[in-house]
């Protein structure tokens, strides 16, 4: 006998979506290469039998993932791709997860917690005397924003960044600097609690003396206690703000 359960629709793909996988294989297929051409607006139109506005949202929507790049007056052109690219097109729709999804933001800062505490034990197994010297520098220019808290927040992301860099792996630097962004909304409210910056910057400071002795332990201590004092102080903050609207 035939299931009785109904059968999922077919989703019917935007005539776009479509305009997009053709250009995908014609990229693939004649070889394009990073900086090459792509065919004019008109010249899509004409081979693909669509209108200006499917080519141009195909178009749109593929610089907006990193593959192309559009300039005005010029036709596109093959792009480099790159994880940076990846994270910055995801940005805003991860914003509006994390502001409607309180699991959603727990479940990142979570993420960040796991990713951070294994990526500064990699940092301080393989740091050379260069890439501390360099760290150290980030952790001076943090030191010196202090009378400015955007730039305060800025040089935050840019320490942890560093430490991604000296990781090795191509991929952690733009992670890290994508996760910091994404989180950042809600915590660089935090900066602006008393005595804040201070403490933040002598986390950094046990963090970056922890890789200069080559030691992965306490490195990761120092990681995993600075991400949950910053957690636990905004759960806390939050609690406060709730309790005052109420």
């Amino acid at each position: 006998m035939m299931s009785q359960t109904a059968a999922e629709p077919i989703q019917r793909r935007k005539l776009y979506q479509e305009v997009m996988d053709r250009l995908l294989d014609m990229m693939r297929d004649e070889g394009l290469a990073v900086g090459d051409q792509l065919p004019s607006e008109r010249d899509l139109m004409e081979r693909y039998g669509v209108g200006r506005p499917a080519v141009r949202e195909a178009l749109q929507n593929m610089a907006q993932l990193g593959l192309i790049s559009i300039a005005h007056g010029e036709r596109a052109r093959v792009a480099k791709p790159s994880f940076a690219n990846l994270y910055e097109s995801i940005a805003l729709t991860t914003s509006g997860i994390l502001r409607n999804s309180p699991e959603s933001l727990r479940d990142l800062k979570e993420a960040r917690l796991l990713f951070e505490v294994q990526m500064v034990r990699l940092a301080a197994q393989r740091a050379t005397p260069e890439d501390v010297a360099r760290l150290r520098r980030r952790l001076e220019d943090h030191h010196a924003s202090l009378a400015d808290l955007g730039q305060f927040f800025r040089h935050d992301m840019l320490f942890h960044r560093e430490i991604a860099v000296i990781t090795g792996n191509s991929i952690f630097p733009d992670l890290s600097q994508a996760v910091i962004g994404w989180l950042g909304e809600f915590y660089s409210q935090l900066v602006r609690l008393p005595g804040t910056e201070q403490l933040t910057l002598s986390e950094h400071g046990q963090i970056l003396e922890a890789i200069a002795a080559a030691d992965a332990d306490a490195a990761e201590r120092a990681m995993r206690d600075h991400i949950l004092r910053a957690n636990k102080l905004y759960a806390q903050h939050q609690g406060q703000g709730a309790a005052t609207a109420g």
